[in-house]
């Protein structure tokens, strides 16, 4: 058993449950042209963004990337100005300018998401540095994708990061494609993980479908970079059940291999694994599925009827003052 409280496993159940009804009515949301622009859905990856930022103090902070609104769900955000961000409403995290791809919580430790991909690691480094001077006990998580691992500022970061020993937890969430490109034919090494070696941290591999194992992963990391004793490489093996974004027309998979992925369920396996061990009953976890489904209906009603931004506005936030 591991040792989480019936309390936070409960929880954790719902923001998974939160992060996939979010995500499939900002996808109904797109298909009925209220959402312009593009996004990068993340549906099948939940247990990697809630098993990663559980173990974290609510001051921690994450670094998010372009697939980002799971993290930013499981660090606690507002759905409803999530919602309203999507809908590009007034009353939005970025007062409906910033969309999808650039959602930042910064009061609840949300530094960003980045459409560059990689871009979220050097703001990582750079937090954990300052906490590092700081001395503030703080520690970052900073996700990025497997074709992140693949740029120089992947290498750069974890560099600098071993070497000045910052705590900070490096999450791949390796869900086999970058866009298009199959790991296998990206990278020579089996695991991401196994560049940690090269910068003299940790790098341990987890099925990032199980909740359970993500958590006590990405823990122990956390617990050793606030220890001092620096960052960690944990990479999550999980699968995107959408295209890399609502561009893309998925010729370079199968429909077998989905369908074989969405087996793998990672709200399914959790369930089963809290009613086996007497956790939660069918009832309670069916009044946490409603519940959180009545939190994204309750986003759609405050996004809707909330503000257009006003022309006048359109020169605000462009420069800083």
């Amino acid at each position: 058993m591991v040792d989480i409280s019936r309390e936070k496993l409960l929880d954790m159940l719902e923001k998974m449950y939160t992060i996939r009804y979010f995500e499939q009515k900002a996808d109904e949301l797109f298909g009925r042209g209220k959402i312009h622009g593009t996004m990068h859905l993340s549906v099948g990856q939940e247990a990697t963004a809630v098993g990663s930022i559980a173990p974290l103090r609510p001051n921690d902070y994450i670094a998010s990337t372009h697939r980002g609104h799971g993290h930013c769900i499981a660090k606690g955000a507002d759905v409803r100005r999530m919602m309203a961000e999507f809908l590009g409403k007034e009353t939005g995290y970025c007062r409906g300018r910033g969309g999808s791809m650039h959602i930042a919580d910064v009061e609840a430790g949300n530094l960003g998401a980045t459409g560059v991909v990689g871009g979220g690691i050097p703001t990582a480094v750079g937090a954990a540095l300052a906490s590092k001077l700081a001395g503030d006990d703080k520690v970052t998580i900073c996700f990025f994708g497997d074709g992140a691992a693949n740029l120089g500022i992947f290498h750069e970061g974890l560099n600098l990061a071993a070497i000045w020993q910052l705590p900070v937890v490096f999450v791949c969430e390796n869900n086999q494609y970058g866009m298009s490109m199959p790991v296998q034919k990206s990278m020579p090494v089996k695991d991401v993980a196994e560049r940690a070696a090269s910068y003299a941290m940790p790098g341990v591999v987890v099925d990032g479908n199980d909740v359970l194992q993500v958590y006590e992963a990405v823990s122990e990391a956390v617990q050793r970079a606030r220890e001092g004793k620096g960052p960690s490489l944990i990479e999550c093996k999980t699968y995107r059940w959408k295209g890399h974004s609502k561009s893309d027309q998925e010729r370079y998979r199968t429909r077998e291999e989905v369908e074989a992925w969405k087996k793998k369920d990672p709200i399914a396996r959790f369930q089963k694994w809290l009613l086996e061990k007497g956790i939660a009953t069918e009832e309670e976890i069916e009044a946490i599925s409603a519940r959180a489904r009545q939190i994204i209906e309750d986003a759609v009603a405050f996004a809707e009827t909330s503000p257009e931004p006003s022309p006048d506005t359109i020169m605000e936030g462009v420069y800083a003052e």
